[in-house]
């Protein structure tokens, strides 16, 4: 959620001076693009995962401060709900051993903090939602603490003007409704970040955007919420409806959701950024003593400040970010359509393929978003979130096609292309896409494994909460062995 705010009390002159910066701002970026040395070196990437803490009962413990306190690690940061962790693993190449120093990073650092964690009677759980989750955990009471939160929640409950309703429907059917944004501290996901110079970045996005769809139906690990079973990837139409800020006539009038897929393929990272300032009515107004275009002028590197706040409240499922580092400025895409978990080796298995289907995807002479109609990029995108690996999706030369079977026949071998252009070692190469295809070819994955267990359990005798309880006791449990998900036991 970024650093806290200076000022969390926002008059009508901050808005109309934020707006005005946020334009200047835009146009300075535009003559960056044109003019300025972006950081076009080897391509780093970056990781982010977010974590729950869950109790004896595998209920969620609210007890991040003291356990971030414990443990000292500025890798790690509160999230919104008190029982959400974020680790920022530190960015990297990955070429040669660069996933596997990936991989033994993460596990260090998970096992630092849950070893803190214990000192408070908690555990560290990697899911797109914990499946114990009730509405009476999810409230202002249980927001983490700082004023960011705080103030976000109140622009966006200010801004609908009404309840968040919420209406589900999978296997069963959630109609809830809420007074505050706490409900997307349930959404917990992994984000992957991707630098990329500018001359690349409408490819790389195009190229995300194309395969949001694949990522969520192999990678769906969230099929429970308050003891209903939805979408195999729920997390992705809860934080769409959570996080809603439009009144119904907004939507009427064709006014466009802040947790977005989009509704085109761009040319330019400047469309992005140009469509959150023309579409988005600013919520944290909060502004720096910068002049961009007055630091551009004297030879610095601007920083931006007012664009890249907005950018941070605008919830596209690729996101583009511009940040300084060294001395340089930087363009990165960042894919939000992950959730966390099932294991470490799962999550680097869905790096590995996201990172290569990338890199092949965008290096194409006839690349796939000139075949692929945005609308069915889009629809392909609900398929994969509501059905998960079943997904039957549309692509270019297969018409409708499981997305396993598009996976086994065409993109493993475009992904094991894309990671041999970053210079992965075989072997690791090898390791963690033969995980993907193993899923592929077992059918299982995270949300596969939960629904399986609990059925297994219900099967046995036990109701749906004391199924539900005991699968994520098991979870919890089977997450720390680092075995891929579609190996795991589904009988106690």
């Amino acid at each position: 959620m970024g650093k806290d705010l200076v000022n969390a009390v926002f008059s009508s002159r901050d808005r109309v001076a934020f707006r005005r910066k946020l334009h200047r701002c835009l146009d300075v970026l535009g003559e960056m693009l044109d003019t300025s040395p972006f950081d076009c070196s080897a391509p780093m990437t970056g990781l982010e995962i977010e974590i729950n803490l869950v109790d004896a009962d595998a209920g969620p413990s609210m007890r991040n401060a003291e356990i971030l306190a414990d443990l000292g690690d500025p890798r790690f940061q509160p999230e919104l709900g008190k029982f959400n962790l974020e680790f920022n693993v530190p960015p990297r190449l990955i070429a040669g051993d660069g996933l596997g120093d990936y991989e033994r990073d993460i596990l260090d650092g998970l096992r630092a903090a849950a070893d803190c964690a214990r000192k408070s009677e908690s555990r560290l759980a990697l899911i797109g939602m914990l499946p114990t989750l009730q509405p009476s955990h999810l409230v202002p009471a249980n927001l983490s603490a700082g004023e960011r939160f705080r103030a976000l929640d109140s622009e966006i409950v200010a801004a609908r003007g009404d309840e968040f309703r919420i209406d589900i429907e999978g296997f069963d059917r959630l109609r809830t409704s809420s007074d505050t944004i706490a409900p997307e501290s349930a959404c917990t996901s992994v984000q992957f970040h991707l630098q990329v110079p500018p001359a690349d970045f409408a490819r790389s996005w195009n190229a995300s955007q194309a395969i949001a769809a694949v990522q969520v139906a192999l990678g769906a690990n969230s099929p429970y919420l308050y003891g209903n079973r939805l979408w195999a990837e729920t997390r992705i139409a809860f934080f769409e409806q959570a996080t809603d800020a439009r009144p119904d006539e907004f939507k009427a009038q064709g006014v466009r959701p802040r947790v977005w897929f989009g509704e085109r393929w761009i040319d330019s990272v400047l469309d992005l950024y140009a469509e959150n300032v023309r579409y988005f009515p600013p919520l944290l107004p909060e502004l720096h003593d910068e002049d961009p275009a007055a630091a551009l002028e004297a030879g610095d590197i601007p920083g931006l400040h007012e664009l890249r706040l907005h950018n941070g409240t605008v919830y596209r499922w690729n996101r583009p970010v511009y940040d300084v580092s060294g001395g340089k400025p930087h363009l990165r895409v960042e894919n939000r359509v992950l959730p966390s978990g099932p294991s470490v080796v799962d999550l680097l298995a869905n790096a590995a393929l996201y990172f290569g289907l990338v890199a092949e995807l965008a290096a194409e002479e006839s690349p796939i978003w000139e075949r692929l109609p945005f609308t069915d990029a889009a629809s392909n995108f609900q398929a994969g979130s509501k059905d998960g690996i079943a997904a039957v999706l549309r692509w270019p030369g297969r018409g409708e096609i499981p997305v396993v079977d598009l996976v086994l026949g065409e993109l493993l071998e475009k992904a094991h292309a894309g990671l041999d252009r970053f210079g992965v070692d075989a072997a690791q190469r090898n390791r963690l896409l033969g995980v993907i295809e193993d899923r592929c070819r077992t059918g299982r994955n995270g949300a596969t494994w939960q629904t399986a267990a609990v059925r297994a359990a219900e099967n046995r005798g036990l109701d749906r909460p004391s199924a539900i309880r005991e699968m994520t006791q098991r979870y919890v449990e089977l997450q720390r062995l680092n075995e891929p998900v579609h190996r795991w036991p589904t009988e106690p």
